[in-house]
């Protein structure tokens, strides 16, 4: 679909096929009405990323069609946020002059935030040495007198030179609240922050009489369990990724939370940990039998949960799932609906113009 055909009328179709889609996968299970939570039309990702195409003494953006890879040309971004559409063209106009910026420079990634912080990273072919860290600097601060909070990272094989933090500090308003979040360069973040608040005011909401704790597989920075802890006595969250750990330590500090441990284990290992099947250094002090979690939260990557992992979560009267793959929700809906009646069901849009929804449904125990 090009830009032009993109109208309100031809956004609203297209939510509400992918309503009637996710509706259809459901049916079997009864759910009650769907909650469908719409995003902006535009400027909505907070992450881009572009190659660069060098041209004689030009450079510029550009993306590759898919089925074609035909080069396009890209001087504006509609789908990125308005931020990072405002500093695209003054930054090439940073690199075109200067060597030591746009020599071996293949690709720039963009991570920006509602609360106006930007991470621009440069990728090359080469090693980059003081040369260019000295261009770099003076890049940098020609961005900030034009008004850009901005951080610049050069990275090259085995090699990462940080201008600034590593990471951008997002604020995200929930039901009356701000929380704080940093969001660190290449580690994964939600990348549609108008749901994300979205996706956080309906969990707090389907969570809001929970009684006993929850435990967050799959926490990443915190983004959820951070914002849920405020529903329950106490949080038990797992996330494997380092980058992801120290964030989330970062966000429960800068948030005030008291009542919430990150564990840095895989899903699959806080499994077999559960079960007694394998003991493990990283739970030394963490008294597991203190935890009263009636409560489970998920949010898988694409492949959904395994076998082991779904009977672990059918052994808890409430689990909340999210899912970036309705198809793998579903097919994990079949062993959980055995246990299990939908309580609620919502699409969040995360990804508009394209086929990929997110879903949420919060699940109870069946009685008897």
């Amino acid at each position: 679909m090009t830009q032009s055909e993109r109208t309100p009328a031809a956004y609203q179709a297209q939510l509400e096929a992918k309503a009637q889609r996710l509706q259809t996968l459901f049916a079997g299970f009864t759910p009650p009405a769907l909650e469908v939570y719409a995003s902006p039309a535009e400027h909505y990702r907070m992450r881009a990323e572009f190659r660069l195409w060098h041209e004689e003494d030009d450079l510029y953006h550009v993306m590759f069609d898919q089925e074609s890879r035909e080069r396009i040309r890209v001087d504006q971004f509609p789908a990125a946020s308005a931020l990072i559409n405002k500093v695209m063209q003054p930054l090439l106009e940073g690199l075109r002059p200067v060597k030591a910026l746009r020599f071996k420079l293949f690709q720039i990634d963009y991570l920006s935030t509602l609360s106006g912080q930007l991470c621009i990273s440069l990728l090359y072919h080469r090693r980059l040495d003081e040369h260019w860290q000295v261009a770099a600097e003076g890049l940098r601060a020609s961005l900030q007198e034009q008004g850009f909070d901005v951080r610049i990272i050069g990275r090259a094989h085995k090699q990462k030179v940080c201008l600034g933090e590593e990471f951008v500090v997002e604020t995200l308003k929930v039901q009356g609240r701000e929380f704080i979040y940093q969001q660190v360069e290449n580690s994964f973040t939600q990348p549609n922050a108008e749901i994300n608040q979205l996706m956080l005011d309906w969990a707090q909401d389907v969570t809001r009489s929970s009684e006993g704790d929850l435990l967050e597989l799959y926490c990443g920075n915190g983004n959820f369990s951070i914002a849920l802890a405020q529903n329950f006595r106490k949080v038990l969250a797992t996330e494997i990724a380092k980058p992801s750990v120290a964030s989330a330590q970062f966000n429960i500090a800068a948030n005030g939370v008291d009542n919430l441990i990150i564990l840095r284990m895989s899903a699959e290992e806080f499994t077999m940990a559960m079960r007694g099947e394998r003991t493990f250094n990283r739970l030394e002090g963490i008294d597991l039998g203190a935890y009263q979690c009636n409560t489970i939260f998920v949010d898988p990557p694409r492949a959904g949960l395994d076998d082991a992992t779904v009977k672990l979560v059918q052994e808890y009267d409430n689990i909340l799932y999210i899912s970036c793959n309705p198809d793998t929700l579903i097919d994990n809906m079949r062993a959980l609906g055995e246990t299990h009646e939908v309580a609620r069901l919502a699409l969040f849009d995360q990804f508009p113009w394209t086929h990929h929804m997110e879903a949420g449904v919060y699940l109870r125990r069946k009685a008897g």
